[in-house]
């Protein structure tokens, strides 16, 4: 273990160790799969927060610029901040190849070795005993439920899955999640869950222990919830279902069912009651679209009968009142432990402001948001099968409409358009990170934008 008196810089001397660490944080940041600017360079990166969480083991919060100049006054500076625990040694495990960020060549850190901490089990159970113990480490601050205590010892391993975030599972029994991208404020996944299990809804694993900082603002760092064993994502079930021949039906109806109780505790929790603002709603739309379009060059034939798709939004029935949501429902989102369906995730898209994802929009997003994921796991397979996914959507909606009282299906203009809106979204997404998936969201944008269905 390498001595750790030179890995505490004062907060005044933070461009010390950005002489050590900058080099190999340009480019380690763009190859990971939570790094939102990929398709951007890294023209500058500034170290906002340092805190030694324990010996060799560095809590940062980075800010990437793209081209963008610092915000004055002390405001957060513009571009993206990144939660990092980076571990520091002289000679690193060999355990720890597949993590390793590189040896550090100058500066305060010359001679050692960096690595990714969460791949380390020492890291990553020396932070859950820090959940296990409210306190404070520099500006971060452990809480905890103290009506739900966590034993200790408990074994951690890091999910290897394509994800905005990194999660680490604890014995089966919890799972941690970290996140990467750091916006001020408190994120919808502690928020949440929290009011959900307040109002009494077991459709959503309640927070047991969260951390957050204080430096350089107030932001949700990583949420601990109970872990389900033996669950499957709804994705894995589809996939599944679609390679033995099922329908999938029974599991959709039972899924749009959860759906409806999910909403209608939201509500509850998150009074809100704001009729629909539909003109102002396809108006975000029409420019989301006119951004993607720019980007995205195959979207531009297709944008004219696309803003018409909006533009009757803002006539068309106003649906059910605003709320919260989940505000990035799709398959992997849901969990089915035994007979029951779980909801989780309730970040958001991370692209988006953390203030537009913690206020109120119609459920009619969430609905959509949906139908899309079954469209995209019936086109997994060749040939594809339109008519699977159609019944999917058929029987998730009669779900969502047995418990909720209203049925989408019934809101037809409103839900084209959020679908329209939600696919705009995916064909921006594939195109940045997943090219050889942009056929999927292009082959939906075809059929709302020629056949208007």
């Amino acid at each position: 273990m390498p001595k750790t008196a030179s890995l505490r810089p004062r907060r005044t001397r933070l461009a010390e160790p950005m002489a050590s660490l900058g080099g190999l944080l340009r480019e380690w940041l763009p190859r990971q799969r939570w790094f939102a600017g990929k398709d951007r360079p890294v023209t500058d990166l500034g170290l906002l927060s340092m805190t030694e969480l324990f010996p060799g083991c560095l809590h940062l919060l980075v800010h990437a610029g793209h081209g963008t100049v610092p915000a004055p006054g002390g405001a957060p500076p513009a571009g993206d901040c990144y939660q990092l625990l980076l571990g520091v040694r002289e000679h690193p495990a060999p355990r720890l190849g597949r993590a390793l960020i590189g040896q550090v060549q100058e500066g305060p850190l010359a001679g050692r070795t960096v690595y990714d901490a969460l791949h380390d089990p020492r890291t990553a159970q020396l932070l859950l005993e820090r959940l296990r113990h409210p306190g404070k480490a520099g500006p971060l601050r452990f809480e905890c439920d103290p009506s739900r205590p966590v034993p200790g010892g408990l074994v951690p391993r890091l999910l290897d899955a394509e994800q905005s975030n990194s999660s680490l599972v604890y014995g089966d029994e919890f799972i941690l999640k970290l996140f990467r991208r750091i916006q001020p404020g408190v994120n919808p996944d502690l928020e949440v869950p929290g009011a959900l299990a307040r109002q009494g809804c077991g459709r959503v694993p309640a927070p047991v222990a969260w951390f957050r900082t204080t430096y350089p603002y107030e932001a949700t760092l990583g949420v601990l919830q109970p872990f389900l064993p033996g669950a499957a994502d709804g994705w894995t079930l589809a996939l599944n279902a679609l390679a033995s021949g099922d329908v999938f039906t029974a599991q959709a109806y039972e899924l749009g069912r959860a759906t409806a109780e999910v909403h209608l505790a939201l509500a509850s929790a998150f009074p809100n009651g704001a009729p629909g603002e539909n003109g102002r709603t396809a108006a975000a739309m029409t420019e989301r679209l006119t951004a993607a379009a720019h980007c995205v060059p195959a979207l531009q034939p297709f944008v004219p009968r696309l803003r018409a798709a909006f533009a009757a939004l803002a006539t068309c029935d106003v649906g059910p009142p605003a709320q919260r949501i989940h505000g990035d429902l799709h398959l992997g989102q849901v969990l089915r432990a035994g007979r029951e369906w779980f909801v989780i995730d309730f970040e958001g898209e991370p692209s988006r402001p953390l203030a537009e994802r913690r206020s109120a929009h119609s459920p009619v997003r969430d609905v959509a948001g949906m139908l899309r994921s079954f469209d995209y796991a019936a086109r997994q397979r060749r040939p594809w099968r339109p008519e699977w996914a159609r019944r999917c959507r058929e029987a998730y909606c009669a779900g969502y409409a047995a418990h909720a009282g209203w049925d989408p299906r019934k809101k037809h203009g409103l839900l084209r358009a959020y679908e329209t809106d939600r696919a705009v979204y995916e064909v921006l997404y594939e195109a940045r990170h997943r090219p050889d998936w942009l056929p999927v969201p292009m082959a939906a944008i075809e059929r709302l934008a020629v056949r208007g269905d």
